[in-house]
């Protein structure tokens, strides 16, 4: 868990999906979409205009919002992590546009998860977003001093689990989720949302949460197979392991994230052959994977934007790859790590105004389709030039080559495709697999190949 004042680390959580039934986890989302766009500070109309015009077309098959809830005013984008009321009265909207937002993505065929915040409360006093009055220990008609941890002194010790889950997060009020109001009062919350048509939740800091007590939340809620995902943070020799919240739904995998940076910027590609499980991972079937996300991208723990092909050819990586449920980060361009959304959340057109919409780039936007194609196939053929080249295929379903080298790539690739004409997404180019699945193709330095079955014409 990184250590950080408050500007930099309010919102220390983000990302992972889960699905589970009562009793036990279930492997990551159902059925045969389970990519996210991370719709990161986007307000709630252009999140709709979104699910229509890009992530239902793409193939997504949930997009995550962020925290609906009422929260301290302020203009930077961590203000929507201190939530002050469980309204649905933010600056992203209403909640006449959060339901119309719900309904439109359900009908481009894309599912919503909502970043929940339910750890804490603020930090101050004032008035919020929505109009509600509060301090920092009370929240008239909601939360009063009784409702939060002895500990009122800041997290100091992630070798404690005591100090981790009873004392606060960055200065933020904790709540204790061990009593009875506390646990109905914030399975109420999810279940609001759940009622406005919402699909699964991002449950932020779950970390700082003692798992039985989010397992107890969760078992309140009116939909308990709702998706379900958890920000635990992984720290080597911690008290607070991301391995304890399996039995509850997905736990997002830090891990994945950090070691793609270092492979990418530091190691060799092929290093990656067995990358998940066989790097001491989460079980993928139940992991959230991601390269970045509106926490790791700004402290400089992952790969990001700004990294060019390094960060855009380790996106077309997970996608490709069979471990856990991506999550693709899409947000806005910054300098100042705390700045908040360009006009308040409000997106015209994707590449104006510093936003960057990552989850639209034609790299990116053409592997969701790619892995819905190969979902449930095993990597096979793999192959490697022993330093930043690899190329595998998934089954007898898909085929992807990765040139992170500084030249061009060329040379024939032996696959377990159909004999057939073939669309490779990432160029925009056809490409004839003979009746022995291979075929040649010479790919420009930093660039990517991927054929799917089912996508002959370009």
């Amino acid at each position: 868990m990184p250590r950080r004042s408050l500007t930099a680390a309010v919102a220390l959580v983000a990302a992972a999906l889960v699905m589970t039934p009562t009793t036990q986890a279930q492997a990551a989302p159902p059925g045969g979409k389970d990519v996210t766009a991370v719709l990161f500070e986007w307000d709630f109309a252009s999140v709709a205009r979104e699910c229509a015009g890009t992530l239902g077309p793409a193939g997504y098959g949930y997009v995550q919002v962020s925290p609906p809830a009422e929260h301290i005013q302020g203009a930077q984008w961590w203000t929507s992590y201190q939530p002050v009321s469980y309204k649905i009265a933010g600056r992203l909207g209403d909640r006449t546009a959060f339901r119309n937002m719900v309904n439109a993505c359900h009908a481009a065929g894309v599912k919503v998860v909502a970043d929940s915040v339910v750890n804490h409360m603020s930090a101050g006093s004032g008035t919020g977003t929505g109009g509600s009055a509060y301090t920092k220990y009370d929240y008239p008609g909601l939360y009063s001093s009784y409702d939060f941890d002895d500990c009122t002194g800041q997290i100091t010790n992630y070798q404690d689990r005591w100090n981790v889950q009873h004392c606060e997060l960055v200065g933020l009020a904790d709540l204790d989720t061990g009593e009875e109001y506390v646990r109905k009062t914030i399975a109420g919350y999810l279940n609001d949302l759940l009622s406005l048509g919402v699909d699964g939740f991002r449950i932020d800091a779950a970390k700082h949460i003692p798992a039985a007590d989010l397992a107890n939340i969760r078992s309140r809620l009116s939909n308990p197979s709702a998706y379900w995902k958890q920000e635990v943070i992984y720290g080597a020799g911690e008290a607070v392991q991301p391995g304890e919240y399996s039995g509850t739904g997905d736990v997002q995998e830090f891990r994945y994230a950090y070691d793609l940076k270092r492979v990418f910027q530091s190691e060799k590609l092929a290093y990656l052959k067995n990358y998940g499980e066989g790097w001491g991972y989460l079980p993928g079937g139940g992991a959230g994977a991601f390269v970045d996300n509106h926490d790791t991208e700004r402290n400089g723990s992952t790969l990001n934007y700004k990294n060019g092909a390094d960060y855009t050819l380790a996106n077309v990586f997970m996608l490709a790859w069979p471990y856990g449920a991506p999550d693709i980060n899409s947000g806005y361009e910054w300098s100042n790590a705390d700045a908040g959304p360009p006009n308040g959340g409000r997106v015209t057109a994707c590449w104006q105004d510093g936003w960057k919409c990552q989850h639209a780039w034609p790299e990116i936007r053409s592997m969701v389709a790619f892995r819905n194609a190969t979902r449930g196939q095993a990597v096979t053929d793999w192959w490697d030039d022993g330093d930043d080249a690899i190329a595998f295929g998934r089954g007898a379903k898909g085929y992807v080559v990765v040139n992170h080298e500084a030249g061009n790539l060329s040379r024939s690739f032996q696959t377990s495709l159909p004999a057939g004409t073939y669309c490779d997404v990432q160029r925009n180019a056809t490409v004839q697999v003979d009746s022995a699945g291979r075929f040649t193709a010479t790919l420009g330095a930093n660039t990517a190949l991927a054929l799917y079955a089912g996508r002959s014409a370009c």
